[in-house]
C-alpha cells in the first residue's frame, strides 16, 4: 500500500477541461473545429482533458477521437482522463432499467479498451472509477486495474466520489498509488473543509481533481454584488476567476475541473490561477457563500 501520489501526476496544471458540455456546442461537435479548439487549448498551457463513458454515451469521448484523428499531431500533446462505472437506467439492457454501478473487474477493462477506441489513443494518463460502489469486490478490480497499467493502456489511476474510508479500502489492494479523487469542491460545496475530507486528501497523498468549481453556476446569487464589486476592484478578477483562484490557495492545490468550454470563461479561470488572493477577502468570499459568519 501506497499513500505517495506519482510525482508526474499533472504537474504544474492549473486547470483541467471538462468535456461532458461537448455536445452543447454544434460547432465542436465537426472534427476540424474541435481540434483547433484543443489546438488553442494547448497554447494556452492547457492540456488535460476530462471524460467519462456517461458523457453523451460515450459520443464526448468519440468526437475527441475524431478531432485527434484529422490532426494526429494533438495525440500526443494531450492528456486524458477518463472514467467508468456508471449505468444510467436508459443503458440498462436488464429487465430492470435501473441506474446503478458497475465497478467489476471485466466492466472496467472493458471501459478501458472501449475509451481508448473512442478517444483514438493508445494510453490514458488517467483512468478513475467513476463512483464508490457498494458491491465493490476490491482485491479484483485493483488487480484489472494494475493489469491496465501493466499493459501500457493506463499511466495513472484514481477514484472519483470516494470517501476516505472507500478509497482507502481500494487501496489496501494494490501497491499503485491512487493519485487523485475527482469531487465536488467550491465555494458553493465547502464542506469537506470542516468536517475532515479535505484533510484526508492531503494526509493521503490523494490530488483533489474539484469537478463543479463554480457552484454550478450559482455564484450570481452566492456572492453579493457589493463583494464582487469590491474584489474585482481590489483582484482585478470577474466572479469566475475568484472561486477559482479561492479554490487554488488551498492547501495541495485543488485542480479545478472546468465544465465550461467558452474561451471567455476559460481565459476568466486562468487569470484566477495566477492570482492569490488577501486572506481575509479569501474569508470574505468563504462567509458569503455559507451565510455563516467565521467563528
Amino acid at each position: 500500500m501506497s499513500s505517495v501520489p506519482a510525482a508526474d501526476f499533472l504537474p504544474d496544471t492549473p486547470l483541467i477541461l471538462g468535456m461532458m458540455r461537448l455536445q452543447d456546442h454544434g460547432d465542436l461537435t465537426r472534427p476540424a473545429n474541435l481540434a483547433a479548439w484543443i489546438d488553442a487549448r494547448l497554447n494556452d498551457g492547457l492540456d488535460v482533458f476530462d471524460h467519462a463513458d456517461i458523457y453523451g454515451d460515450g459520443e464526448c469521448e468519440r468526437l475527441f477521437g475524431e478531432a485527434l484523428r484529422v490532426a494526429p499531431a494533438l495525440r500526443q500533446a494531450v492528456r486524458v482522463i477518463t472514467k467508468a462505472g456508471i449505468v444510467h437506467g436508459h443503458q440498462d439492457t436488464s429487465r430492470w432499467v435501473t441506474k446503478h454501478y458497475r465497478a467489476e473487474a471485466q466492466y472496467l477493462r472493458r471501459g478501458i479498451d472501449h475509451a481508448l477506441r473512442r478517444l483514438n489513443l493508445e494510453q490514458l494518463d488517467t483512468f478513475l472509477i467513476h463512483r464508490p460502489d457498494p458491491l465493490l469486490d476490491a482485491e479484483t478490480v485493483a488487480g484489472a486495474l494494475e493489469d491496465a497499467v501493466k499493459a501500457g493502456k493506463v499511466r495513472h489511476i484514481g477514484v472519483s466520489n470516494f470517501l476516505p474510508e472507500q478509497w482507502r479500502w481500494l487501496r489496501t489492494h494494490t501497491d499503485l498509488p491512487l493519485v487523485c479523487n475527482q469531487s465536488e469542491l467550491s465555494l458553493g460545496h465547502a464542506q469537506p473543509l470542516f468536517d475532515g475530507t479535505f484533510e484526508a486528501h492531503l494526509i493521503d497523498g490523494l490530488h483533489w481533481l474539484a469537478w463543479s468549481p463554480l457552484a454550478g453556476g450559482r455564484l450570481p446569487e452566492l456572492l453579493p454584488t457589493s463583494l464582487r464589486d469590491r474584489a474585482r476592484e481590489e483582484t482585478g478578477l470577474c466572479e469566475t476567476g475568484l472561486a477559482i483562484a479561492w479554490l487554488r490557495q488551498l492547501p495541495g492545490r485543488p485542480i479545478p475541473v472546468l465544465g465550461s468550454l467558452r474561451e471567455q470563461r476559460i481565459q476568466a479561470a486562468l487569470a484566477g490561477t495566477r492570482t492569490n488572493l488577501p486572506r481575509p477577502l479569501w474569508y470574505a468570499l468563504l462567509e458569503a457563500c455559507r451565510q455563516t459568519a467565521v467563528l
